[in-house]
């Protein structure tokens, strides 16, 4: 009785360590798709945490954890091996306009956000908002490639508003029922612009969202300061020309002359009152604003690449442009216009935009030192020459690191800071189980150079990849014939 009891101890022995060597079988469950042997990138620390395996299904990352521990089934697998895992990028400005005749051609472009990485876009205002609404649904339903959608719907501007599709305000009751019928739309947030709106007006659509529970954001007419706006309610700023006069020594008496030029035949406004804000520039009046912009969580979307592109677009020949085989002829009808108009300006105009792109590099720096927000965005869309979807993100991290972010602030910029701003960090731009799984896979690590987030090997969009081949064949399917 001893002796079996004996064999049978060594028996049991020798199965616990097979067990010990060997992994767990294969689990009964069929995931989405398993990424393997892959490093992780925390753009919360800059963490790196190597051989993870990660398990997606129905959309959502359900286990992470180290690789090998386990095996796994699944309808995809993707090889994680010497690559780098990092949550999908945001960019938090784009545009899809141009009304029904530029439908189709904008809808092409959602193919060249994905191939880039990016996973999420931020609609910053046009005339397009039924047909948004109509791709976010064949999105959902697994039809259509392509970011998810965050939209403004229609700008808010005053009577004879530059941009089709706006909803002019003028009045108080024009101002209540514009904001209603953006909350009726179920937009998510609201877009003001600054081409034909009243300092009141503007003031007032910013408290009458706010009243609603609608984020507010956009452009600023140079008749109210930024300071003004904030208090108001105003959640986030468009490109850095508000922000430049809000840093103004001469803030004040700059907006007095705009406001008294109201009602004349030459109304002063932004670009005719650059020159004075850019050369009245004080460091003090810059370090006050961004205090209160930190203090009061307000945003800054810098769109430095569309600066710089626009700036150079004079003394830059684009007709050999590869990404231009993607962009549909109708668009890149719109970019020549911009394009003959550049080539139509002065050197002086010209030397004076150079400029105003330096000093817009030197405010990102301080912004963020003083704990300010700033939101990665590209303006590409019709009508914005040669800043091509998805490749304009690329290139403004690439700015922000130039202007002196570290490359892990750059990516917190098109990552977790454009989920925190739109609400719903608790569910994205982050690889944990339970999270959305919009993920980039990319052969080099960006923390040692942003430039490596060119390098992608696989996209992750709503639980589906896209290895390489794919993508591949996204943009073939919607280059120019």
């Amino acid at each position: 009785m001893k002796l079996t009891r004996f064999f049978f101890g060594l028996c049991l022995a020798a199965l616990l360590a097979t067990c010990a060597r060997h992994p767990r079988p294969t689990r009964l469950s069929i995931f989405d798709v398993v990424i393997n042997h892959v490093t992780l990138v925390d753009v919360r620390t800059g963490q790196l945490t190597p051989n993870q395996v990660v398990a997606i299904s129905k959309g959502k990352i359900v286990e992470v954890q180290e690789a090998d521990k386990d095996s796994y089934a699944a309808k995809q697998y993707v090889n994680g091996n010497g690559r780098f895992l990092i949550p999908g990028l945001w960019d938090m400005h784009v545009h899809f306009r141009g009304g029904d005749s530029l439908a189709a051609a904008n809808k092409k472009s959602l193919a060249l956000y994905l191939a880039h990485g990016i996973t999420t876009v931020r609609d910053a205002g046009g005339d397009l908002t039924p047909q948004i609404f109509e791709w976010r649904k064949e999105m959902v339903a697994g039809r259509l490639p392509g970011p998810r959608i965050f939209t403004s719907g229609p700008k808010i501007d005053g009577p004879g508003a530059t941009w089709p599709g706006s909803l002019e305000v003028e009045t108080p009751a024009q101002v209540r029922h514009a904001i209603e019928t953006l909350k009726g739309m179920h937009v998510d947030y609201v877009k003001l612009y600054d081409s034909k709106i009243s300092g009141p007006a503007y003031l007032e659509a910013i408290r009458q969202a706010q009243r609603r529970g609608l984020k507010t954001t956009g452009h600023m007419p140079y008749t109210v300061t930024l300071a003004e706006s904030i208090r108001a309610g105003l959640d986030a700023t468009e490109h850095l020309y508000y922000v430049l006069k809000a840093c103004s020594g001469k803030e004040d008496s700059l907006t007095a002359v705009a406001r008294a030029s109201q009602g004349t035949a030459k109304p002063l406004g932004l670009f005719a009152l650059l020159p004075a804000v850019n050369s009245t520039y004080d460091p003090a009046a810059a370090a006050n604003i961004f205090a209160l912009m930190a203090k009061r969580h307000v945003a800054a979307v810098p769109t430095l690449a569309i600066g710089k592109t626009l700036t150079e677009l004079a003394e830059t020949n684009h007709d050999r442009d590869s990404l231009l085989n993607y962009i549909d002829p109708k668009i890149q009808a719109t970019y020549r216009r911009r394009a003959l108009s550049a080539q139509q300006q002065s050197a002086e105009a010209r030397a004076f935009s150079h400029q105003l792109e330096t000093r817009f590099m030197s405010l990102v720096a301080p912004m963020h030192t003083a704990g300010v927000l700033i939101l990665a965005g590209s303006d590409s869309g019709p009508f914005n020459s040669y800043v091509y979807p998805g490749a304009s993100l690329q290139q403004e991290l690439g700015l922000l690191v130039q202007a002196g972010l570290t490359p892990l602030e750059a990516l917190q910029t098109a990552t977790i800071n454009g989920a925190q701003f739109m609400g719903v960090a608790d569910h994205t731009a982050a690889i944990a189980p339970g999270k959305d799984a919009d993920l980039v896979l990319l052969t080099a690590n960006p923390l040692d150079n942003i430039a490596n987030i060119k390098k992608i090997d696989a996209v992750i969009s709503r639980g589906k990849a896209y290895p390489a081949a794919s993508l591949a064949n996204l943009l073939r399917a919607v280059r120019n014939k």
